[in-house]
């Protein structure tokens, strides 16, 4: 029988858990609901961030599958195990599906679905050989579960991580679990790339039920959830984190009353 997890830890405390992506942005956000929930968390990502008393740092290219064997040697090497990978590194530039070249599309595609794909077959290895198993998130968007102009590759990418976190969690139980979280817009330092000024931001919000754009700590709450033992039972689940999602375009157009 699994053993209850602690409230105050969700039974993360002193476990070893790589963020990918996570020197900045959601990434940081999600290292930073882990390191207070008392897990360790060791971030990767091209470059350092700015900040030199955040978690335990170390270079990747996650694109790399050679890069990424290193990484996870170095990880087991130095802690003797790894219970957990939040496969966060990803993104797009805004390009239209007419403008975009080839290249610029599978590099998209590359780092938001075939990159997770690398990390989690590198961390397999590890995880079915140690005692408990392991736990994979993947962080995935609603751009893949809506129309994505201007961000089409990344859309397609992330609808397919959905789908090979689904595939992955059929293989891989019960030893490893594989589940993904479905954020819906942001609040980050990079959100004026998208949105624009304070105003903009702002606006976007209103058009989410809750009134607002996730947090990172939002994204990080559900991610640690995912990895702790009181998720112990589940795996293959897409969990959307969303706010409600967007109000239907036809709300605003009609012109029959409503309130919503």
């Amino acid at each position: 029988m699994t053993e209850p997890a602690h409230a105050s830890g969700l039974g993360l405390a002193g476990k070893i858990i790589l963020v990918t992506g996570g020197v900045r942005g959601v990434g940081a956000g999600i290292a930073g609901v882990l390191a207070g929930l008392g897990a360790h968390p060791v971030v990767c990502a091209r470059r350092p961030g700015e900040r030199d008393d955040g978690p335990e740092f170390l270079p990747c290219d996650v694109r790399d599958p050679d890069a990424v064997e290193r990484l996870v040697a170095r990880i087991v090497d130095r802690h003797g195990r790894l219970d957990g990978v939040v496969n966060n590194a990803g993104g797009s530039p805004f390009a239209l599906a007419a403008d975009a070249s080839d290249n610029f599309s599978a590099k998209i595609v590359g780092l938001n679905l075939l990159a997770p794909l690398t990390v989690a077959h590198a961390v397999h290895a590890v995880m079915v050989s140690q005692p408990g198993g392991g736990a994979i998130v993947n962080v995935s968007s609603v751009s893949g579960h809506r129309p994505s102009p201007g961000t089409a590759a990344y859309g397609a990418a992330k609808a397919g991580l959905d789908s090979l976190t689904a595939s992955l969690a059929v293989e891989w139980a019960p030893a490893v679990r594989v589940n993904s979280v479905v954020a819906g817009p942001v609040h980050t330092e990079a959100s004026h790339l998208h949105y624009g000024d304070d105003e903009g931001i702002a606006a976007v919000g209103r058009t989410i039920p809750m009134g607002r754009l996730a947090s990172p700590t939002d994204i990080g709450n559900a991610v640690a959830f995912l990895l702790s033992p009181l998720a112990s039972y589940v795996t293959g689940a897409v969990l959307a984190v969303h706010g409600g999602g967007e109000k239907p375009a036809f709300l605003d157009a009609a012109t029959a009353g409503n309130e919503l």
